[in-house]
């Protein structure tokens, strides 16, 4: 039995690879981040090539209806297929490959890349606060953006 009898979250100091889940926190805060800006685009009436016109809450249901879901699931598991190898050469330690680095934007790399990557990590989890915080606002109110 791991910890105090009494404890929820039973997680010792070693029981979870800290790689593993700073992996796991930079994936969900760029996808936020993503979702964020889509989220208002959307309601700001830009939509892609042969995307329903519709607002950010209709569009979840119409894009499961017309089976364009189906394409972002398949599209979603290509990337984590891809990205597992990586993840677990990592946590195998058969490289020295920082969590969340793909080796993508090399050439944008900022002067200061400890405190870019503090930033990535801030911004990250107010994006997944304020995407909660968007949808639960825009279904609640009926309303897009600007949620007014």
């Amino acid at each position: 039995m791991h910890g105090h009898p009494r404890d929820a979250c039973p997680l010792r100091a070693g029981s979870i690879n800290i790689k593993w889940m700073r992996e796991a926190e930079l994936k969900h805060g760029r996808l936020a981040m993503l979702a964020a800006v889509g989220f208002i685009a959307t309601d700001l009436g830009i939509h892609g090539i042969g995307a329903p016109a519709v607002g950010s809450v209709a569009a979840h249901d119409v894009s499961v209806a017309n089976g364009s879901m189906v394409m972002l699931l398949m599209l979603c598991s290509l990337f984590e297929t891809v990205s597992f190898f990586a993840v677990a050469q990592m946590l195998s330690g058969e490289t020295d490959r920082a969590p969340g680095d793909f080796g993508f934007g090399t050439s944008f790399m900022a002067k200061d890349p400890e405190g870019m990557q503090l930033k990535e990590i801030q911004n990250g989890r107010l994006a997944m606060l304020a995407f909660s915080g968007m949808v639960t606002q825009s279904v609640l109110t009926g309303h897009g953006f600007p949620y007014v």
